[in-house]
């Protein structure tokens, strides 16, 4: 073994675990090389909605290209890879794996001077097993031509055969600075794919691939961030249900209705949980069409758009297009973060009302506590004065016996006399014991 490659061994166990794939992470999705005049396909195929998993969504994924790797007899790639490509020959595959959505591209040379409505007419996809095609049904987001040309006739004819191709009103283009030009109309034709038109004139080698895949990016990343416009105007009813019965409830609350809190609350408490569970449903979907309507922008801005004479950027047209759908996705997101404190608020005016109330219960019953209480103090005080009077008629009693019993042995003692002397001395002694008996009950000095 060498020296150096025992320093290189030595010096790997220093890395971080995840070092190597971290690193690799930036290179994993490189852009295809391409060359004028080529042919490309492109599609998005999305499973998230059949999928309660990322690792499932993945295997679907996988499942679906080892399909088509094994009409043409080719390895499929690893069940934890990203990134596939390979040259089939009369085609080339790129495969990438996203977390809601995979991308296939078909990539064919082209032919020179071809118009552009024959070369849409045999793009990359009539090589495609039709079995295959069939079995995505349901799944396909995106289908999109791409037409990678190098025309070299003046800008009058080009802009003809552009406008003649796109026959509708709402015609996309714009220039890179006099490298190339992009045309389309984001539009589905009736073969069912959108179609883009690069016009390369002056762009270098690697030029051709990154303007291409940023063109699929866009329109990929566009319609990810649609997906949640549906799910947003589906919303609206139930958002509009639940504002209509909050504001009945808070007027009810304004009436001061005491009587039927308990029905309130519970009212409220079901309007938070269907807020919650909406949101729930939402949150997911309303922050990846931001994240992949921030893509856009980044994806457009990487073009460095020049604007070609009466016709709109791609930029104006997301802006005019695309920002107002992901502004009500964003409108209903605030909307129900404003129902939610809302609700918070009428249900802490709710619960306060219902505290006094109950504060107010409490006091009633302190009142009536009071109340009894000095009722017993004096009927305690009742007791005490009639037993002050039951001990010392006993013990009198018991004087006059033993008065009795010292004139039966001869002394000269009279116990009626005696008797009355001792009354109110025997009362004193009565009422002080028991006084002092009761202080000592109730820690009083």
């Amino acid at each position: 073994m060498s020296l150096a490659y025992r320093a290189n061994a030595d010096f790997a166990k220093l890395n971080h675990p995840m070092r190597v794939p971290l690193s690799a992470e930036i290179h994993s999705r490189p852009f295809l090389q391409l060359q004028a005049p080529e042919s490309i396909t492109h599609f998005a195929l999305y499973l998230q909605q059949d999928q309660p998993s990322r690792q499932n969504h993945r295997s679907s994924q996988h499942q679906i290209l080892e399909q088509l790797c094994l009409h043409y007899g080719v390895a499929g790639p690893h069940e934890q890879a990203r990134y596939f490509f390979h040259d089939f020959g009369r085609f080339r595959l790129k495969w990438e794996c996203h977390t809601e959505f995979a991308t296939y591209t078909f990539v064919e040379r082209g032919e020179a001077g071809m118009d552009f409505r024959a070369a849409f007419e045999r793009m990359p996809v009539q090589h495609v097993p039709q079995e295959w095609l069939a079995g995505l049904h349901g799944k396909i987001i995106v289908a999109a031509h791409v037409l990678l040309c190098k025309d070299a006739s003046d800008d009058d004819s080009f802009a003809a055969s552009i406008r003649d191709l796109y026959q509708g009103k709402s015609l996309v283009g714009s220039s890179g600075g006099g490298n190339a030009e992009v045309w389309t109309d984001f539009l589905i034709h009736p073969d069912g794919f959108s179609r883009f038109v690069v016009r390369d004139q002056h762009l270098r080698e690697f030029q051709p691939g990154r303007l291409v895949g940023r063109l699929l990016e866009i329109e990929t990343y566009r319609m990810m961030a649609l997906l949640g416009l549906p799910q947003a105007e589906a919303t609206q009813p139930a958002l509009n249900g639940i504002e209509n019965e909050l504001a009945d409830l808070t007027a009810t609350l304004v009436k001061n209705q005491a009587n039927g809190d308990q029905e309130m609350l519970q009212r409220i408490t079901s309007l938070a949980a269907q807020l919650e569970k909406i949101s729930v449903n939402n949150s997911y979907r309303f922050a990846a069409s931001q994240a992949y309507f921030n893509l856009v922008q980044s994806r457009i801005q990487e073009l460095r758009e020049v604007r070609i004479p009466g016709t709109p950027t791609l930029a104006e047209f997301m802006g005019r297009r695309l920002a107002p759908a992901m502004n009500t996705c964003t409108s209903v997101t605030q909307r129900q973060e404003g129902l939610a404190k809302r609700i918070a608020r009428t249900n802490d005016l709710l619960r306060t009302r219902v505290g006094i109330e109950q504060e107010q219960q409490n006091r009633k019953i302190l009142q009536s506590l009071d109340a009894r209480a000095a009722q017993q103090l004096r009927l305690q005080q009742a007791v005490e004065g009639l037993s002050v009077a039951a001990i010392s008629y006993y013990t009198l009693g018991l004087v006059g016996y033993v008065g009795k019993a010292l004139k039966a042995s001869g002394t000269p003692v009279n116990p009626d006399l005696m008797t009355g002397i001792a009354v109110p001395l025997v009362i004193g002694a009565v009422w002080l014991g028991l006084r002092r008996l009761h202080h000592q009950l109730t820690g009083k000095h």
